[in-house]
């Protein structure tokens, strides 16, 4: 499984130095990302993510990316990737920095930096997800954006690893449910899913918005919430087998989880049919 890197114009070795020391990326995490699935070497949803890219940089205050520099990018990754392991499903991650820049926080006026990263990698068919001590900051500069600033994301999954899962599921700070740390979340209850709104701080997923597009074609019960409908101790629910949970994001699709908290717990049926018209649309329609 090889793990192919393009950087600022050339593919790099995975132990080559290939940006500067003080890019503003690294030294104070001001950039963005984007992780698309990549289904028999093609990137899934490129012109979303492309589209969430540029919503997050304004949003951060930086300037869209060159998006066809992004996408020259992400042609030379797939190509070298399909050159050396064939056409493969996987992982394709898009980063844009502000450049090089000063050690602190001030920004200086200097050319984005891009890198574009591709390997092959196989999705989990469920989840094992650790509620967060952590709140999501509704209220936060850079709430619903998807910056490379991802230390509260790190911390928190470390601890739900420590519990024995693989996601951890936050609230925000009025206690409403709101996202894990790189995943959307479903609740399905009384015959419905239902993700809470964004204003709740959660990501605008990719994977979370097709989801209730392609339900809502399909006539499949699947919605947003509405307002109050999904307190955190919604999940008290799920654990005592009164609800169902699922996950959604480009590493995840549609994915349900089948242990919360230490208690096993079951898959809903309107889950399994959103994910099983997820896993037939995204290979039918790569661009939707």
């Amino acid at each position: 499984m090889s793990l192919v890197i393009w950087a600022e114009g050339r593919l790099v070795g995975q132990e080559e130095a290939a940006l500067s020391a003080v890019d503003h990326g690294i030294t104070v995490g001001d950039g963005v990302f984007e992780t698309c699935t990549v289904l028999d070497g093609r990137a899934f949803a490129l012109t979303r993510h492309l589209r969430r890219l540029a919503r997050s940089a304004t949003g951060l205050g930086l300037a869209a990316p060159d998006e066809q520099k992004v996408r020259d990018g992400v042609d030379a990754a797939l190509a070298e990737a399909v050159r050396l392991d064939g056409p493969f499903d996987g992982r394709l991650r898009i980063t844009v920095t502000a450049g090089v820049g000063p050690l602190g926080s001030g920004r200086v006026d200097a050319p984005q930096t891009v890198v574009v990263a591709a390997q092959q990698s196989a999705m989990a068919p469920t989840s094992r997800s650790a509620r967060s001590p952590w709140p999501r900051n509704e209220r936060s500069a850079v709430a619903g954006l998807k910056t490379t600033s991802y230390a509260e994301n790190v911390v928190a999954l470390a601890d739900a690893v420590g519990k024995g899962g693989d996601e951890s599921i936050m609230p925000n700070t009025v206690g409403d449910l709101c996202e894990g740390t790189g995943s959307n979340v479903f609740v399905e209850r009384d015959g419905e899913l239902v993700t809470p709104v964004l204003e709740s701080g959660c990501l605008a997923g990719i994977t979370r918005a097709l989801t209730l597009e392609w339900a809502a074609e399909e006539g499949l019960p699947v919605r947003e919430a509405k307002e109050g409908e999904l307190p955190f101790t919604v999940l008290d629910e799920v654990t005592q087998g009164r609800a169902q949970l699922a996950l959604t994001s480009s590493g995840r699709n549609v994915q349900p989880v089948v242990w919360l908290d230490g208690a096993d717990v079951g898959v809903g049926d309107v889950t399994r049919a959103a994910r099983e018209l997820f896993e037939t649309n995204c290979r039918e329609r790569l661009d939707p």
